[in-house]
C-alpha cells in the first residue's frame, strides 16, 4: 500500500513540475533584452545637454567610456545596447551617452557589446538599480577593446552626480533605432 502511495505522489509531482513554466533566460533576468535585436546608433558630439525629468519617473544615463590601446590605430567604435528588466531601452556607439526614464522601484540594468563577432557578443555587465521618483542616476559603462595585455570586457558602475555630469560633458549624445 505504501509503495502505491509513494508512486502516486511521485507521479503527481512529475505532472505538477511538467506544467510549470520554463525558467527564465539568465541574460533576460539580468536585464538584457532579446539577443537578436540590433541597433543603428547616431551620435552628436555637439550635444551635451541633460534630458528633462518625467513626472513620477527616475532618469537614467548610461555613459560609455572606451579603453583601447593608446598606441594602436583606432578602427571603429563599439556599439553597446542598454537593457532594463529584460527589454532594450537604449544604445550607444563609441564614447557616448543615452538616457531613458524608469519607473520607481527595483530594476535590473544590463549593457552588452553588439557585434557580429562571436568572441565579443556575450560580453556584458549588469547591476541592480533601485530608482526613486524625481532622481537622476548616472551609470558608467566601461568598454575595454582588447590589446596585448588587456582582455575585452564591459563593466557597469554607478557614479555620483558630479562625475556623471563630467562624463556627459565629454561624450556624444546617442539616438538609436532598431534595425529591421
Amino acid at each position: 500500500m505504501l509503495r502505491y502511495f509513494v508512486g502516486a505522489l511521485l507521479l503527481a509531482s512529475a505532472c505538477a513540475a511538467n506544467g510549470q513554466s520554463q525558467p527564465a533566460d539568465p541574460r533576460t533576468s539580468a536585464g538584457c533584452g532579446p539577443e537578436k535585436t540590433q541597433f543603428d546608433v547616431k551620435t552628436d558630439k555637439h550635444q551635451h545637454q541633460t534630458s528633462p525629468l518625467e513626472t513620477g519617473k527616475a532618469l537614467v544615463y548610461v555613459i560609455v567610456e572606451e579603453r583601447r590601446d593608446p598606441h594602436a590605430h583606432q578602427i571603429g567604435d563599439i556599439t553597446t545596447r542598454v537593457g532594463l528588466d529584460g527589454q532594450w531601452v537604449a544604445a550607444n556607439h563609441g564614447e557616448s551617452y543615452a538616457s531613458f526614464a524608469a519607473d520607481p522601484g527595483p530594476h535590473h540594468l544590463c549593457t552588452d557589446w553588439q557585434s557580429r563577432l562571436k568572441s565579443v557578443q556575450k560580453l556584458s555587465s549588469a547591476l541592480d538599480l533601485t530608482a526613486e521618483s524625481g532622481k537622476t542616476y548616472y551609470i558608467r559603462a566601461e568598454v575595454t577593446i582588447p590589446w596585448h595585455d588587456h582582455d575585452a570586457q564591459v563593466r557597469l558602475e554607478a557614479v555620483d552626480d558630479a562625475e556623471g555630469l563630467l562624463l556627459i560633458s565629454r561624450s556624444a549624445r546617442s539616438t538609436w533605432t532598431a534595425k529591421k
